[in-house]
This record gives structure tokens, sequence and C-alpha cells, in this order.
């Protein structure tokens, strides 16, 4: 297994149409975040990289959405996703649309999402799957040109795995879009192999530990002893 943080310094595409099929990819995404946008309430959203901003979320109850990524048009703030300038807990729920596909420290991507992400926030992540005709396509060498197989993909329990280290409960994880030519990405294969699914979406919710015990609790599960009758009258000292 490949180490997750590498040196390599990735430049992400800042729209869906910079490489082949990618308005298919983010109409796949969208049909498959619409039942869990409106789920998601708070007062502020946050949109990790140039992908994330052009996801059409108008179903989530959230009213004040940001875009944030190094360099693009549709932003409202110009940062790097590793060092977000937002304050602890600050923020609702983080939207990661293929953003640590071309990140070269996806943990520290998840753990600045941990740390602005306020207990029982949100966490949204999607990318692509390696187990799929898009992973084998991209161990051709004439592939490797283009900017989708030049992205790197993680497996969905590689992930899973990072988000229960950080404490995240989750909630749905799916995959689908089997064949990447397609609008559709074939709606039999789809149905019937979702494993093979070219997508991949992970929604998540921050979970919160107490380390503190509640006094209440503690006295009432703790057992009391009986005081043997006559015991210390009967103990004289010598």
């Amino acid at each position: 297994m490949k180490a997750a943080r590498i040196p390599q310094t990735f430049v992400a595409p800042e729209h869906w149409s910079d490489f082949p099929a990618g308005e298919h990819y983010r109409a796949a995404l969208e049909l498959q975040l619409k039942p869990w946008l409106a789920k998601i309430y708070g007062f502020h959203l946050l949109k990790i990289g140039n992908l994330s901003a052009e996801i059409n979320v108008e179903t989530c109850a959230i009213s004040h959405q940001v875009n944030v990524a190094p360099q693009g048009d549709a932003l409202q703030v110009r940062a790097d996703p590793l060092h977000l300038p937002f304050a602890d807990k600050s923020i609702d729920a983080c939207l990661l649309a293929h953003t640590h596909n071309w990140c070269g420290d996806p943990h520290g991507l998840l753990r600045e999402a941990d740390r602005v992400l306020i207990d029982d926030g949100w966490l949204v992540i999607s990318g692509f799957n390696p187990v799929s005709l898009l992973g084998i396509r991209k161990l051709v060498p004439i592939r490797r040109q283009s900017a989708i197989y030049r992205s790197r993909m993680f497996t969905m329990m590689r992930q899973l795995d990072w988000l229960s280290l950080l404490n995240f409960e989750v909630l749905h994880y799916s995959r689908f879009h089997v064949l990447p030519w397609r609008r559709q990405g074939g709606k039999m294969l789809s149905t019937h192999l979702p494993a093979l699914g070219c997508m991949q979406l992970i929604v998540a919710r921050k979970r919160t530990i107490p380390l503190t015990l509640n006094p209440m609790k503690q006295s009432k599960n703790r057992q009391r002893v009986r005081q043997a009758v006559g015991a210390t009258r009967q103990f004289r000292k010598p």
C-alpha cells in the first residue's frame, strides 16, 4: 500500500469540464447527493475545492455557503485547503467533492476539515474508485496524460479507516456510475454491480466523546457495600 502523504504537488482541475466526461460525473454526483443535502442543516457550508464549488446544493437548508480553493473563478476565499482560515468548530458542514484526489496529504485535509467542523457537523466526501473501469484505464501509460488519470484514487475501506481514526460516524457510503463514458453510468450495471462504480460517496458526522464522567450517573451505577453490624464496635485497639 502506497503512503497517503507524498511530497508531490498536484494541480487540481478548476472545472468538471476540464477532463473527459466530467459533466457526466458531476450530474451523477449531484443525483446521489440530493437526498442527503436535504438532511444537512446549520448556518455555514464550506465547499472545499473548485470541483466542490460547482456542485449544485440548492436543496441544502444552509443558506450561507463559502467556496474556498487556492485559485479559481467562483471563489469567496482563496486559501490552501490544508490551512483553512477559519476558527475551530465554526463550520456546520464541509463538502469535499473529489478534493483529496488531487491532494498530496489527504490525512491533513481530513484533519483540517475536522478542526473547523462543529460537534455533530457534517462531512461529505466523494472521489474516484480505483477498483473500477476508471482505475483500470489509469494503468495505461497513454491515459496518464489526462487530468483525471493523474489524480489519486483511494479505496473505500481505506477512507472509512481514516474517518474512524478521527471519530466520525459514517451514515452512508456507496459506489455508483459503473460506465464512465455513459451519461447515466449504465443503469443495469450500477444496480447489480455497484461495487464497480467509478465514483464513491461518503456521508459522515463528527462525533465527540465526553472526557468527563457525569457524577449523577456514576453515583447511580456504584453498588453500595453494606456495613457489617457490630464490626466496628467489637474492634478495640491493644
